[in-house]
């Protein structure tokens, strides 16, 4: 395998549209190299980047915080400012998850609720009885 992908290879190898690959380069997420001919030549660094991106994305986080904590690591290469933020990060996310838990296990209640009603009305209607 080569050591530098373009831009059409990194969007195959991540399904996604190199429209996608560009925004992400516009917003300073990923910075790759150009050959002579000005085309995007993305190295394994680049690819780890972006697969950084999408677990970021994967676990709800977004494009800004993902940048914050990919800069963390260009500022701080022993990764200690970079892990301290993305566990606050990653704390405020589980408390974000925690939170959706609750309320779609009170919509799973509510909703089994209106299925006995429901259950109830229908064998009353067909006159069955218990």
């Amino acid at each position: 395998m080569r050591d530098e992908l373009s831009i059409k290879d990194v969007a195959e190898t991540f399904d996604v549209t190199k429209r996608t690959i560009r925004y992400y380069e516009e917003i300073g997420l990923i910075r790759p190299e150009r050959n002579l001919q000005g085309r995007r030549m993305f190295s394994p660094g680049d690819l780890t980047r972006i697969r950084l991106i999408f677990r970021g994305k994967k676990y709800g986080f977004h494009l800004e915080e993902i940048k914050e904590m990919i800069e963390l690591f260009d500022q701080d290469p022993s990764g200690v400012s970079q892990l301290e933020r993305t566990m606050s990060y990653g704390r405020e996310k589980m408390q974000e998850v925690d939170i959706r838990i609750g309320e779609l296990l009170e919509l799973k209640k509510e909703m089994e609720a209106w299925m006995e009603r429901f259950e109830q009305e229908l064998r009353e209607r067909r006159g069955e009885t218990l």
